[in-house]
């Protein structure tokens, strides 16, 4: 988040907002599709005369500010930027039928394998819930 810049956001192919930059971790490309949501927040931070699009906070800060959330709305777990970011994969992109290829792209992993591994359970929640609307499907 720190390191985006307002010349990473550009229109697709497609016609949506994509960010478009080079990851930290493995110097390998990456375009990202933009949610509305998503779009509407960095309009929010938008600054004029400035290629800084969000504000700049550390690890923990984030962390310390995601603590504060959960309290205040009685959540228990600890949750950190790293739950965050698996809290995605699972409930917005998984859970809502984004296919696993996709899933990895979008994490950055190297291999669909690190992928299927860390997700496998919600894979199988998934295979579950699909199998159960086909059985009634049959009935």
């Amino acid at each position: 988040m720190a390191s985006l810049r307002a010349h990473h956001i550009a229109t697709g192919f497609d016609g949506n907002l994509w960010i478009n930059m080079i990851r930290q971790k493995t110097e390998q490309p990456i375009a990202i599709p933009l949610l509305p949501r998503a779009e509407a927040i960095l309009d929010k931070y938008k600054q004029a005369d400035s290629d800084v699009v969000l504000p700049s906070i550390s690890n923990q800060k984030f962390n310390s500010y995601l603590k504060e959330k959960s309290s205040i709305v009685g959540i228990e777990k600890k949750l950190t930027h790293h739950i965050a970011r698996k809290t995605f994969a699972t409930t917005v992109l998984l859970l809502n039928g984004v296919p696993m290829e996709v899933v990895s792209e979008l994490l950055g992993h190297s291999k669909i394998t690190v992928t299927q591994e860390h997700y496998a359970k919600v894979v199988k929640s998934k295979v579950s819930d699909e199998i159960n609307n086909l059985m009634k499907k049959l009935k």
